[in-house]
Protein backbone atom coordinates (compact mmCIF):
# COMPACT_ATOMS: atom_id res chain seq x y z
CA UNK A 1 0.00 0.00 0.00
CA UNK A 2 0.99 3.61 -0.60
CA UNK A 3 1.35 6.16 1.98
CA UNK A 4 0.83 9.68 0.89
CA UNK A 5 3.73 12.00 2.42
CA UNK A 6 2.60 15.54 3.58
CA UNK A 7 4.99 17.84 2.00
CA UNK A 8 7.26 19.60 3.93
CA UNK A 9 6.37 23.02 5.61
CA UNK A 10 7.95 26.29 5.14
CA UNK A 11 9.94 26.12 8.14
CA UNK A 12 11.72 22.45 7.20
CA UNK A 13 12.53 24.19 3.82
CA UNK A 14 14.20 27.06 5.14
CA UNK A 15 16.34 24.77 8.20
CA UNK A 16 17.34 22.56 4.69
CA UNK A 17 18.45 25.92 2.86
CA UNK A 18 20.66 27.26 5.79
CA UNK A 19 22.12 23.90 5.75
CA UNK A 20 22.82 23.80 2.11
CA UNK A 21 24.25 27.45 2.40
CA UNK A 22 26.81 26.51 4.90
CA UNK A 23 27.92 23.35 3.90
CA UNK A 24 28.71 25.34 0.23
CA UNK A 25 30.70 27.86 2.20
CA UNK A 26 32.46 25.32 3.81
CA UNK A 27 33.24 23.98 0.87
CA UNK A 28 34.28 27.08 -0.87
CA UNK A 29 36.28 28.41 1.72
CA UNK A 30 38.52 25.06 1.98
CA UNK A 31 38.17 24.79 -1.93
CA UNK A 32 40.43 28.74 -1.32
CA UNK A 33 42.78 28.22 1.09
CA UNK A 34 43.90 24.26 -1.23
CA UNK A 35 44.36 26.85 -4.03
CA UNK A 36 45.98 29.08 -2.49
CA UNK A 37 48.17 27.12 -0.47
CA UNK A 38 49.04 25.03 -4.32
CA UNK A 39 48.72 21.36 -2.20
CA UNK A 40 46.03 20.56 -4.82
CA UNK A 41 45.63 20.98 -8.80
CA UNK A 42 42.25 22.70 -8.31
CA UNK A 43 41.88 22.88 -12.85
CA UNK A 44 39.85 20.05 -12.76
CA UNK A 45 37.63 21.32 -10.17
CA UNK A 46 37.51 24.82 -11.89
CA UNK A 47 36.83 23.18 -14.86
CA UNK A 48 33.62 20.89 -13.67
CA UNK A 49 32.32 23.80 -11.52
CA UNK A 50 32.22 26.03 -15.04
CA UNK A 51 30.63 23.19 -17.21
CA UNK A 52 27.83 22.99 -14.28
CA UNK A 53 27.14 26.67 -13.54
CA UNK A 54 27.47 27.60 -17.16
CA UNK A 55 24.04 26.61 -17.85
CA UNK A 56 22.42 28.09 -14.48
CA UNK A 57 24.57 31.41 -15.58
CA UNK A 58 23.01 31.79 -19.23
CA UNK A 59 19.19 30.53 -17.52
CA UNK A 60 19.65 33.15 -13.97
CA UNK A 61 20.68 35.86 -16.83
CA UNK A 62 24.20 37.56 -17.85
CA UNK A 63 26.89 38.19 -15.80
CA UNK A 64 27.93 41.53 -14.71
CA UNK A 65 31.03 41.69 -17.80
CA UNK A 66 27.61 40.89 -20.22
CA UNK A 67 25.94 43.68 -18.55
CA UNK A 68 28.76 46.37 -18.53
CA UNK A 69 29.55 45.37 -22.43
CA UNK A 70 25.38 45.55 -23.48
CA UNK A 71 25.57 49.08 -21.64
CA UNK A 72 28.44 50.13 -23.32
CA UNK A 73 27.48 49.20 -26.72
CA UNK A 74 24.29 51.10 -26.17
CA UNK A 75 26.01 54.31 -25.00
CA UNK A 76 28.15 53.90 -28.12
CA UNK A 77 25.17 53.89 -30.20
CA UNK A 78 22.98 56.73 -28.51
CA UNK A 79 26.48 58.57 -29.48
CA UNK A 80 25.99 57.77 -33.42
CA UNK A 81 22.65 58.18 -33.26
CA UNK A 82 23.23 61.74 -32.01
CA UNK A 83 26.06 62.34 -34.08
CA UNK A 84 23.68 61.51 -37.08
CA UNK A 85 21.30 63.97 -36.29
CA UNK A 86 23.69 66.63 -35.47
CA UNK A 87 24.62 65.67 -39.11
CA UNK A 88 20.95 66.21 -40.37
CA UNK A 89 21.31 69.37 -38.93
CA UNK A 90 24.30 70.60 -40.25
CA UNK A 91 23.53 69.32 -43.59
CA UNK A 92 19.80 71.47 -44.05
CA UNK A 93 21.52 74.53 -42.80
CA UNK A 94 24.26 74.59 -44.76
CA UNK A 95 21.31 73.62 -47.69
CA UNK A 96 19.25 77.01 -46.86
CA UNK A 97 22.39 78.97 -46.72
CA UNK A 98 23.77 77.60 -50.46
CA UNK A 99 20.33 78.70 -51.90
CA UNK A 100 20.13 82.06 -50.96
CA UNK A 101 20.83 83.54 -54.53
CA UNK A 102 22.98 86.62 -53.13
CA UNK A 103 25.95 84.29 -52.05
CA UNK A 104 25.65 82.34 -55.44
CA UNK A 105 29.38 81.83 -56.82
CA UNK A 106 30.99 82.51 -53.38
CA UNK A 107 33.20 80.20 -51.41
CA UNK A 108 31.70 79.00 -48.10
CA UNK A 109 33.30 77.61 -44.96
CA UNK A 110 30.60 75.94 -42.69
CA UNK A 111 30.80 76.07 -38.97
CA UNK A 112 28.87 75.46 -35.92
CA UNK A 113 28.67 77.87 -32.56
CA UNK A 114 30.59 75.93 -29.78
CA UNK A 115 30.50 79.06 -27.77
CA UNK A 116 29.36 82.23 -26.42
CA UNK A 117 32.31 84.89 -25.42
CA UNK A 118 30.16 87.64 -24.33
CA UNK A 119 26.43 88.74 -24.12
CA UNK A 120 24.82 91.76 -23.67
CA UNK A 121 20.97 92.88 -22.10
CA UNK A 122 19.69 91.64 -25.64
CA UNK A 123 21.61 88.00 -25.58
CA UNK A 124 24.47 87.16 -27.20
CA UNK A 125 27.07 89.88 -28.50
CA UNK A 126 30.18 87.32 -29.51
CA UNK A 127 30.27 83.92 -30.13
CA UNK A 128 33.05 80.94 -31.38
CA UNK A 129 32.67 78.83 -33.91
CA UNK A 130 34.72 75.87 -34.93
CA UNK A 131 36.35 77.15 -38.28
CA UNK A 132 39.67 78.99 -37.68
CA UNK A 133 42.71 79.80 -40.19
CA UNK A 134 43.22 76.46 -41.20
CA UNK A 135 39.89 76.41 -42.67
CA UNK A 136 40.87 79.51 -44.99
CA UNK A 137 38.84 81.89 -42.62
CA UNK A 138 40.34 85.42 -41.85
CA UNK A 139 39.28 88.81 -40.04
CA UNK A 140 36.37 91.07 -41.44
CA UNK A 141 34.89 88.30 -43.18
CA UNK A 142 31.16 87.96 -43.15
CA UNK A 143 29.53 85.47 -41.42
CA UNK A 144 25.70 84.25 -42.31
CA UNK A 145 23.05 81.72 -41.51
CA UNK A 146 20.02 80.44 -43.66
CA UNK A 147 18.23 83.27 -42.44
CA UNK A 148 20.69 85.92 -43.23
CA UNK A 149 23.54 88.35 -41.77
CA UNK A 150 25.04 86.78 -38.33
CA UNK A 151 27.93 89.34 -38.20
CA UNK A 152 31.92 89.53 -39.01
CA UNK A 153 35.22 87.67 -37.83
CA UNK A 154 37.17 89.67 -36.02
CA UNK A 155 40.00 86.85 -34.24
CA UNK A 156 40.88 83.99 -36.07
CA UNK A 157 43.11 80.93 -34.12
CA UNK A 158 43.69 77.69 -36.08
CA UNK A 159 41.20 75.67 -35.06
CA UNK A 160 38.62 78.64 -34.04
CA UNK A 161 37.13 81.75 -34.80
CA UNK A 162 35.33 84.62 -32.59
CA UNK A 163 32.22 86.44 -34.74
CA UNK A 164 30.79 89.84 -33.47
CA UNK A 165 27.00 89.41 -33.75
CA UNK A 166 24.74 91.97 -35.73
CA UNK A 167 23.25 93.72 -32.29
CA UNK A 168 26.48 94.22 -30.55
CA UNK A 169 26.87 98.16 -29.48
CA UNK A 170 30.02 98.51 -31.32
CA UNK A 171 29.05 96.81 -34.69
CA UNK A 172 27.64 99.32 -37.37
CA UNK A 173 26.57 98.03 -40.89
CA UNK A 174 26.03 100.21 -43.58
CA UNK A 175 22.85 99.16 -45.47
CA UNK A 176 19.96 99.56 -48.24
CA UNK A 177 16.26 100.05 -47.40
CA UNK A 178 13.17 99.44 -49.20
CA UNK A 179 12.94 99.01 -53.25
CA UNK A 180 14.47 101.97 -53.61
CA UNK A 181 17.38 101.02 -51.92
CA UNK A 182 18.01 104.22 -49.10
CA UNK A 183 21.31 104.14 -47.46
CA UNK A 184 21.22 103.29 -43.79
CA UNK A 185 23.48 102.74 -41.37
CA UNK A 186 22.07 99.87 -38.74
CA UNK A 187 23.51 98.88 -35.24
CA UNK A 188 22.96 97.64 -31.96
CA UNK A 189 23.64 101.31 -30.68
CA UNK A 190 21.29 104.13 -30.89
CA UNK A 191 22.19 107.12 -33.23
CA UNK A 192 21.77 110.81 -31.87
CA UNK A 193 18.87 112.15 -31.38
CA UNK A 194 16.65 108.53 -31.74
CA UNK A 195 14.98 106.03 -29.33
CA UNK A 196 17.29 103.44 -28.28
CA UNK A 197 15.83 100.29 -29.52
CA UNK A 198 13.89 97.51 -27.51
CA UNK A 199 15.91 94.58 -27.03
CA UNK A 200 16.13 91.87 -30.17
CA UNK A 201 15.56 95.24 -32.05
CA UNK A 202 18.28 96.94 -34.44
CA UNK A 203 18.57 100.79 -34.46
CA UNK A 204 18.45 102.29 -38.04
CA UNK A 205 19.17 105.50 -39.52
CA UNK A 206 19.23 106.66 -42.92
CA UNK A 207 22.32 108.39 -44.07
CA UNK A 208 20.57 110.36 -47.15
CA UNK A 209 16.93 111.73 -47.78
CA UNK A 210 14.49 109.28 -48.66
CA UNK A 211 11.68 107.13 -46.60
CA UNK A 212 10.64 103.94 -44.99
CA UNK A 213 8.20 102.07 -44.47
CA UNK A 214 7.26 98.98 -41.57
CA UNK A 215 8.38 96.00 -43.46
CA UNK A 216 10.60 97.43 -45.95
CA UNK A 217 13.33 94.79 -46.55
CA UNK A 218 16.59 95.71 -45.28
CA UNK A 219 20.47 94.14 -47.24
CA UNK A 220 23.80 94.85 -46.44
CA UNK A 221 25.00 97.97 -48.67
CA UNK A 222 28.48 95.45 -49.19
CA UNK A 223 31.94 96.89 -48.38
CA UNK A 224 35.43 97.38 -50.27
CA UNK A 225 36.71 94.05 -51.19
CA UNK A 226 33.66 92.30 -49.74
CA UNK A 227 35.39 93.17 -46.38
CA UNK A 228 33.68 93.45 -43.66
CA UNK A 229 30.23 92.45 -45.58
CA UNK A 230 29.25 91.71 -48.87
CA UNK A 231 26.45 93.06 -50.37
CA UNK A 232 22.69 91.87 -50.69
CA UNK A 233 22.55 90.08 -47.53
CA UNK A 234 18.94 90.19 -45.42
CA UNK A 235 19.68 92.18 -42.82
CA UNK A 236 15.89 92.23 -41.49
CA UNK A 237 12.74 94.22 -42.08
CA UNK A 238 11.85 97.63 -40.51
CA UNK A 239 10.73 97.36 -37.21
CA UNK A 240 9.24 101.02 -36.85
CA UNK A 241 9.54 104.45 -38.18
CA UNK A 242 10.31 107.87 -35.92
CA UNK A 243 10.60 111.34 -37.56
CA UNK A 244 12.82 113.57 -35.31
CA UNK A 245 12.94 117.08 -35.29
CA UNK A 246 16.12 118.27 -36.29
CA UNK A 247 17.05 115.09 -38.52
CA UNK A 248 17.02 115.46 -42.53
CA UNK A 249 15.98 112.03 -42.89
CA UNK A 250 14.30 109.28 -40.11
CA UNK A 251 15.08 106.50 -37.72
CA UNK A 252 13.61 103.49 -37.11
CA UNK A 253 14.17 99.81 -35.86
CA UNK A 254 14.91 97.04 -37.53
CA UNK A 255 13.43 93.32 -36.53
CA UNK A 256 16.50 91.12 -37.39
CA UNK A 257 16.62 88.37 -40.07
CA UNK A 258 18.46 86.11 -37.35
CA UNK A 259 18.27 85.27 -34.06
CA UNK A 260 21.46 85.51 -32.21
CA UNK A 261 20.18 83.02 -29.20
CA UNK A 262 19.60 80.16 -31.33
CA UNK A 263 22.70 80.21 -33.36
CA UNK A 264 23.44 76.86 -34.90
CA UNK A 265 24.92 76.55 -38.17
CA UNK A 266 26.64 79.51 -39.92
CA UNK A 267 28.75 79.53 -43.03
CA UNK A 268 31.87 82.12 -43.66
CA UNK A 269 32.10 83.79 -46.72
CA UNK A 270 35.76 83.54 -48.39
CA UNK A 271 35.12 86.07 -51.98
CA UNK A 272 37.71 85.94 -54.01
CA UNK A 273 38.81 89.70 -53.69
CA UNK A 274 38.86 91.35 -58.04
CA UNK A 275 42.63 90.57 -59.70
CA UNK A 276 41.23 92.26 -62.47
CA UNK A 277 40.26 96.37 -62.60
CA UNK A 278 36.64 96.78 -63.79
CA UNK A 279 36.98 98.21 -66.91
CA UNK A 280 36.23 102.08 -67.88
CA UNK A 281 32.87 103.02 -69.26
CA UNK A 282 32.84 105.54 -71.85
CA UNK A 283 29.58 107.12 -72.58
CA UNK A 284 28.36 107.03 -76.63
CA UNK A 285 27.66 109.60 -78.39
CA UNK A 286 23.83 109.74 -79.91
CA UNK A 287 22.33 111.69 -82.47
CA UNK A 288 19.96 114.24 -81.93
CA UNK A 289 17.13 115.81 -84.23
CA UNK A 290 17.19 119.56 -85.21
CA UNK A 291 15.49 121.72 -82.66
CA UNK A 292 15.53 123.03 -78.83
CA UNK A 293 18.76 121.16 -77.52
CA UNK A 294 19.97 120.74 -80.99
CA UNK A 295 23.33 121.84 -82.21
CA UNK A 296 23.13 124.92 -84.58
CA UNK A 297 24.02 124.64 -88.15
CA UNK A 298 27.54 126.53 -89.21
CA UNK A 299 26.39 130.06 -90.75
CA UNK A 300 26.65 130.48 -94.16
CA UNK A 301 29.25 132.34 -95.90
CA UNK A 302 28.74 135.91 -97.84
CA UNK A 303 29.72 136.44 -101.26
CA UNK A 304 30.62 140.30 -102.78
CA UNK A 305 27.01 140.59 -103.47
CA UNK A 306 26.02 139.87 -100.24
CA UNK A 307 23.86 137.42 -100.93
CA UNK A 308 23.70 133.93 -99.68
CA UNK A 309 24.70 131.39 -102.53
Amino acid sequence: MHVRRSPPDRATRSQRARRVLAGALVVTGAVAVLGASGAVDLRPVRGVAAAALGPLERVLGPGEDEVSRARADEAALATRLAGAHQDVVRLAGVSGILAEPTLAGARLVAARVVAVGRSGPAGPERVTIDAGSRDGVEVDRTVVAAEGLVGRVVSVAPWTSDVLLVGAPDLAVGVRVGDEGVLGEASGSAPPMAARAEPGLLSLALVQRGTMTTGDAVTTLGSVGTRPFVPGIRVGTVHSVEVAAGRLAPTGTIAPAVDTTTLDVVAVVLAEPRSVARPAVTPTPTASPTGAGAPSPPAPRSTASGTSP
